[in-house]
């Protein structure tokens, strides 16, 4: 592809219908459930003191981490954010590891080494995130960069957010990965604000249009459509892994709730929050199952019934997960083997942080 071919910005992409199952769909509808009452349940400990720090959630934005993370293969690395919960979900992270994990318990998925959202199962697939964003998608590019070293049939993706596409490094990421035209799909979510700067005051032109500008495409779709985001993510895997290079995929969304559980957003307009209200990704996709997939109204609302009967389930074993013995606090903190994919296949061994 030379740099004529980059189209500007691609408005959607189509679904093809034999990509998704009923029972898929089924999936997407749990998976995006599943997310909103574990946030829901972890934002109530929080309010009860029993999250330190603060909380950060994804309300409003399930589709996104859904229907991304939905498109990727076993084989498939991920680097997830603070809001996009389900796609750990999606990769087979449990809501009770999750809950301990903000509470900071044994049984969390950093075992009690880091209690918050900077947390990846290495195991499934994830590199933990860090706050500074967006430094992930530097490192999805290091992971993409060892899978096309090693000729392999995978792909790394990583999400962030508008406001960091205000930040150096972003533009360093999307250049190497141009550049070198490595499997990596990069999810954009514009949730209108980054913090409390609206995206007039962020950027004179939209970060999608921008991919051009690295030699790659850039997709905008709804991203309070499950399917949609499923249909874009899923094509530019499939180019990532026949050598055509990154994809820009922009999620047009709202944060419903504020940047954290300490900020009120009073700065949000009143109407644009009644908008977004009323678009919301999860009832929109349940009306959708029974309207055009010949789901029974009694079947959604089981599904949705059954995940809020298990996250409290899950809650309760979070509850009871021990604190860490701080015995073993040193334990895990430092590499012995340099595994930047996290599949066991190292090119050597002997190597320390």
């Amino acid at each position: 592809m030379t740099l004529s071919d980059a189209s500007a910005v691609i408005d959607a992409v189509q679904l093809e219908p034999a990509l998704l199952t009923r029972e898929d769909r089924a999936e997407l509808l749990r998976y995006m459930t599943t997310m909103r009452a574990a946030e829901e349940r972890a934002l109530s400990l929080y309010k009860q003191g029993k999250v330190p720090g603060s909380f950060y959630d994804g309300r409003g934005q399930e589709a996104i981490s859904v229907g991304a993370a939905f498109a990727l293969a076993a084989r498939d690395r991920l680097c997830i954010l603070h809001r996009d919960l389900g796609a750990h979900f999606v990769r087979g992270v449990t809501p009770d590891r999750y809950l301990a994990n903000y509470m900071g318990r044994a049984d969390g998925v950093t075992g009690g080494k880091d209690g918050n959202l900077h947390f990846g199962d290495r195991g499934l697939g994830c590199v933990g995130m860090v706050s500074m964003l967006p430094d992930m998608a530097l490192v999805a590019n290091g992971m993409a960069l060892a899978m096309k070293m090693r000729g392999e049939d995978r792909v790394a993706m990583t999400f962030f957010g508008e406001g960091s596409t205000a930040n150096g490094q972003w533009h360093e990421a999307m250049n190497l990965a141009g550049v070198q035209r490595l499997p990596v799909v990069f999810v954009l979510e514009n949730n209108r604000f980054a913090y409390s700067t609206p995206n007039e005051l962020e950027f004179a032109v939209d970060p999608v249009r921008r991919a051009a500008g690295y030699g790659f495409p850039g997709i905008e779709v709804d991203g309070n459509d499950v399917e949609a985001v499923f249909a874009a993510a899923h094509e530019a895997a499939e180019r990532a892994r026949a050598g055509g290079g990154p994809t820009l995929i922009e999620c047009q969304t709202m944060r419903m709730h504020g940047h954290g559980a300490h900020d009120d957003m009073s700065y949000v307009p009143p109407e644009l929050f009644a908008e977004w209200e009323a678009r919301d990704p999860i009832e929109r996709y349940a009306a959708r199952l029974v309207a055009d997939f010949g789901f029974a109204s009694e079947e959604v609302e089981a599904i949705r019934a059954e995940v809020v009967a298990y996250v409290a389930e899950c809650a309760e074993r979070a509850l009871a997960s021990p604190m860490p013995d701080p015995a073993l606090a040193g334990e895990g903190v430092f590499a012995e083997r340099w595994d930047p994919l996290g599949d066991g296949a190292a090119p050597w061994s002997g190597w320390a942080a």
